[in-house]
Parts: structure tokens; C-alpha cells; sequence
């Protein structure tokens, strides 16, 4: 089994005298002083992405070019929209530098009440433009069983790659060449790789091999197209919550005070499939607490101290018996059915087709896009280095 479990935990384990991150995560390693190689990460990242005053002179540089690169067209950047704290501090801050904004939303029709109201009344209350793309219910609900049958640990990815794949249509559509991407290191932490895995030809390969393999309404990131809107309509990605002091907390109650915007309940829980995933399918299947990598990184930037973190962690996670209902009534499950699926042996994204091969084969070309701005550092660090088991 390639997935450690996180509970109960061992009093025995090694564990970083920093963070909360133990000998269970993968890729873990201590140095003398037992602090561990992703806290390291953290500091090399911090210097590389300041969110001083240095942060804000880059800030202002990439959405100087921006304005720039958008002059007569109507927007100047995409900006994806949940309803979640961190994309809806994306819209006020790009009001804020003046930017003409297109948002874009991708509903795989299990949106909480809360996640659509906070999108409206951000849209609203900012006048900024909406793209949606709405997959087909009955499409997802195959898809989804059909992940639920392969016993991967990436029930979600659907929605997450489409998610990004309805970005690039965005920009692609209105011809803006900048995707805004609201991933903070110093909130979320450093997710380790091994933990999940996702590419279009794996979640194509899933469902041919577990449902009816018709895959219409779903956008998925294919290679072929994913190239042509990076080399040719030259379409970047940008993370400018690396460069402000951006704090959750004060987030969350700055917006509600200015905006009318509600709290969901926790990370990602916005969305009800995401909910499940994180409350009850990963630590419950597979003994995955995400929250290892949201509090360490909260203590890594000291917004929580490491005695803080360690408490929270053992408080248990809040789950709707009612979303798990619905979820198994949707898929077409019954409990017993539920129940097979939950005891079936985990399998890893290793045991099916991929892309991860091909990323790693043309890593210097993805190394190039890493440093011209069009894709990530830990798309990089995580795809196209080296295979994680």
C-alpha cells in the first residue's frame, strides 16, 4: 500500500521540528537539526517570492505588462471563481490594480448554496464579466463512479483539470493572454508529491477502463491543445498571492465586511464533491489529512505556532452524512455498494496510463515554460521530475 496511514498516529515517528509534517509524508527527508526538506522548500520559495515591498514592485511590473498586452481588448486577465476565500480576494485585488477582469467558472452541478451566492455578489458588487461551463449531470456522475471503481485517491481531478482546462477556453475565447491562479504557499503549504496525480490521459484511461468511456461535456486538458494555447495564443500563468502578505483570516473577514461574502465551513468546501474528497473519502480511505500541508504551512509563514497546529490537527473533521447520501444516490450506489468500494485495496495513478511519462521525458521544454511564466513551479517540481511512488 503506497498511501501511509495518518491515523492513529505513532508517537515513534520522526517527525520535523518545525512543521507538523512526519516520516509519513512522501518524499519526506530531516536534515541535522530534524527540520525537514519541504520546510527548506518553503524558505527557498519565500526568498524567490517575496510578499514585501520587493513583492509589490513585482506585482505592480507583471500587471504593468498586463495592462499592456490587453490594450484593445476588452480584459485584461482570467481569474477562476469558486465562491472560496482565495479567488474571491483575487477579484477585489485585481480591481484594486485597476485590472479588467473576465471571470471564469466551471460547475460540475455539486456547487453549495454558499459557493454561488458568493460568486454572485462578488461579480455583482465588482461588474466584472462571467464565463461558465456546465458539464452534463449524468456525464459527471459516470465519471465519478467510474473513479470510485479504480480505488485512486483522486475522486476529485475531474473537476479539478477541467476547473483549469476552462481557464485556458476563457482566455482563449476573449483572447487574454493571463490566467490568475489564487494558490498561496504560506496558506495551503506544500501539497507532497505522490499524495495525487492528474492529466487528461488519466482520467481518459480511468474511465475507459471503469465506465462507458464517452467523455463529451467534460473539458479536459489534452496535450495537443494545452501546447497550442501556451505556444501559440501564449497564454501564462500568474499567482499574485506569492507577492502580497496575504492572510486568510483577515481575508475571510475583510471580505465578508466589504462584500457581503459568506464563510463555507473549511478548506475547499465550497463545493460539495471537494467536501466529500477531503472530509470523509481521503482520510477515510485512505488515511490522507490535507490539513498536514494547510496548518504546516500556516506555520512555516507564522500566521499558526507548531503547539497550535498540533492541536487543531487532532480535532476531527466536520462531514454531512447528507452529501455522502447524495453523492452515493447520484452514482448510482447502494450502501452495500458504497461499502465495497471503501474496503477495495487502494491503487496509485502508477497503475494506469498517463501523461507522467511524457511530462518527464520533455522536462527541459517544461522547464523553459516553467521560466517564461507558462506554467508553475510545482507543476514542474511535481510532473516533470521524477516519478513519485
Amino acid at each position: 500500500m503506497r498511501y501511509p496511514k495518518f491515523y492513529p498516529k505513532k508517537h515513534d515517528l520522526a517527525e520535523c521540528k518545525r512543521c507538523i509534517y512526519d516520516e509519513r509524508i512522501p518524499g519526506i527527508s530531516f536534515d541535522d537539526n530534524g527540520i525537514c526538506n519541504y520546510c527548506h522548500q518553503y524558505d527557498v520559495m519565500d526568498q524567490s517570492y517575496p510578499n514585501d515591498e520587493r513583492g509589490g514592485v513585482m506585482l505592480q511590473s507583471y500587471i504593468d505588462q498586463m495592462k499592456k498586452d490587453g490594450k484593445n481588448k476588452p480584459y485584461d486577465v482570467v481569474i477562476g471563481v469558486s465562491g472560496g476565500c482565495d479567488s474571491s480576494y483575487m477579484l477585489h485585488l485585481a480591481k484594486q490594480y485597476g485590472l479588467r477582469v473576465i471571470a471564469s467558472h466551471f460547475d460540475n452541478t455539486y456547487n453549495s448554496r454558499t459557493a454561488v451566492e458568493n460568486i454572485q455578489i462578488m461579480l455583482q458588487k465588482l461588474n466584472y464579466d462571467l464565463y461558465t461551463h456546465v458539464v452534463d449531470n449524468q456525464e459527471f456522475q459516470r465519471i465519478l463512479r467510474s473513479f470510485f471503481l479504480s480505488s485512486v485517491p483522486e475522486i476529485d481531478v475531474a473537476t479539478d483539470l477541467a476547473l483549469a482546462t476552462v481557464h485556458y477556453m476563457t482566455a482563449s475565447k476573449y483572447g487574454v493572454k493571463y490566467i490568475w491562479q489564487g494558490h498561496s504557499f504560506r496558506t495551503e503549504g506544500i501539497s507532497p508529491p505522490g499524495w495525487f496525480y492528474m492529466d487528461a490521459k488519466y482520467i481518459d484511461t480511468i474511465h475507459k477502463t471503469y465506465g462507458d468511456g464517452k467523455i463529451k461535456t467534460l473539458p479536459l486538458l489534452w496535450m495537443t491543445k494545452w501546447m497550442k494555447w501556451m505556444l501559440i495564443d501564449k497564454i501564462k500563468m500568474f499567482r499574485p498571492l506569492y507577492y502580497i502578505d496575504y492572510n486568510k483570516e483577515k481575508a475571510k473577514k475583510f471580505l465578508s465586511e466589504e462584500y457581503g461574502w459568506q464563510w463555507y465551513g473549511g478548506h475547499h468546501m465550497e463545493n460539495r464533491t471537494a467536501y466529500f474528497a477531503n472530509n470523509y473519502y481521503l482520510p477515510e480511505k485512505f488515511g490522507i489529512d490535507l490539513r498536514y500541508s494547510e496548518f504546516s504551512g500556516l506555520v512555516r509563514s507564522g500566521q499558526l505556532t507548531r503547539e497550535q497546529a498540533t492541536q487543531k490537527i487532532q480535532e476531527k473533521k466536520p462531514f454531512d452524512e447528507e452529501i455522502l447520501d447524495e453523492i452515493k444516490s447520484r452514482v448510482g450506489f447502494s450502501d452495500s455498494d458504497f461499502e465495497r468500494v471503501m474496503n477495495a485495496p487502494p491503487k496509485h495513478y502508477t497503475d494506469f496510463k498517463s501523461y507522467k511519462e511524457t511530462f518527464e521525458r520533455f522536462r527541459g521544454l517544461f522547464y523553459l515554460l516553467y521560466k517564461a511564466g507558462y506554467i508553475t513551479r510545482s507543476f514542474y517540481d511535481k510532473y516533470c521530475v521524477a516519478r513519485q511512488q
